[in-house]
């Protein structure tokens, strides 16, 4: 799991690649809450569309950045999750928490 991060104007993307999973949960949200706390930006936008996989502790972390940004007058959102991701941010029913973001790219 690595997340690579990009600031631009008050604005956070952070990017996740690989697996979020009950492994690799508590060090990515101590990486992602770093992060956050060295820019302190007003948006922050969590690209989970590198994410191989991820489980109910995908949730969690997205829950707990969720609530860091709350707590520093931010705002979150999910942006591009990966099919697999999609399918438990909806059995969970997060996107009334958090927005979340699609984006398809169209053949033409």
């Amino acid at each position: 799991m690595t997340i690579k991060p990009e600031y631009r104007e008050g604005c956070l993307r952070l990017s996740f690649q690989g697996e979020l999973d009950h492994h690799s949960a508590e060090k990515a949200l101590r990486e992602a809450e770093g992060i956050i706390d060295r820019y302190l930006p007003k948006n922050c936008i969590l690209d989970l569309s590198g994410l191989s996989f991820m489980d109910s502790s995908g949730i969690a972390v997205i829950l707990r950045i969720h609530r860091r940004m709350a707590e520093t007058g931010g705002r979150l959102l999910v942006d591009r999750p990966a099919d697999q991701a999609r399918r438990v941010l909806d059995a969970a029913g997060l996107n009334r928490i958090v927005p979340i973001r699609e984006i398809k790219e169209t053949v033409q």
